[in-house]
């Protein structure tokens, strides 16, 4: 039996805009076909939800699961998207509290019915971060281009290469073409800057905050700007050729 593929969203700060490009890319995978499952590992704020498109949903938590006597099959499921489910973050909890065993064992468990399991990490590189990261196969590690988001991708990256993670690919976020020439800034710069290779390439977009206003998928928003990156992000991880491009 072929399992699916664990992936971390994770970002060395906040404000990156890393939870709107895990919303984004695992709908993108829902919509073409693919057994999407999200889990919100953001203890602190719990917001992947309104990125989903699913604040109504009253979803279990992924602690209700691991610890509560409830199966993996009631996971909420998206009301546009079929194939996608969520499960959010715990109130009231810390990551320092979640028991690794059980959680690992709910991971593998996730494996064996969905082709992509998503974990949402909170920012930074606390507990939370190296719980999301700890049982991921790839890492899309979301940084904006300012020199203080990027130098904290590379501590972030640092950080999981002494993890033992391998498979850690950079998405520059928010980007701003005409800001990027005032500044003399090239993408490849924040890939050096960053020490990582690149996954993909997310415009500036303000459908991103229309579709959180509105408690509605980023993909059923728009089909342009960070929307169309992130389905170029999606086809990427699928293994396809998509060109590179702001």
């Amino acid at each position: 039996m072929q399992l699916g593929e664990l992936i971390a969203v994770l970002s060395g700060k906040g404000g990156t805009g890393k939870t709107s490009i895990c919303a984004g890319v695992s709908t993108a995978l829902a919509r073409d076909g693919f057994h999407v499952l999200a889990i919100d590992c953001d203890m602190g704020l719990q917001n992947l939800d309104i990125s989903l498109g699913m604040s109504d949903c009253g979803a279990l938590s992924f602690l209700d699961v691991c610890e509560g006597g409830y199966s993996l099959d009631q996971a909420a499921q998206h009301p546009r998207f079929d194939r996608l489910r969520f499960l959010t973050a715990p109130v009231n909890r810390s990551a320092e509290t979640v028991d690794l065993a059980r959680f690992g064992s709910l991971l593998h468990e996730a494996k064996q019915s969905y082709d992509y399991v998503f974990l949402d990490a909170p920012a930074g590189i606390d507990a939370g971060f190296e719980l999301a990261a700890k049982f991921a196969e790839r890492i899309l590690l979301v940084t904006g281009a300012d020199p203080a988001a990027v130098r904290d991708a590379a501590k972030a990256g640092q950080r999981l290469e002494q993890m033992g993670k391998t498979d850690v690919r950079l998405v520059v976020n928010r980007v701003n073409s005409r800001l990027f020439s005032n500044m003399s800034v090239t993408i490849d710069d924040v890939m050096d800057n960053a020490g990582l290779p690149l996954i993909g390439v997310v415009p500036d977009d303000q459908n991103v905050t229309l579709a959180a206003a509105f408690s509605k998928p980023l993909l059923l928003q728009t089909r342009r700007g960070a929307a169309r990156a992130c389905v170029s992000i999606a086809k990427r991880i699928q293994g396809l050729r998509v060109p590179l491009s702001i």
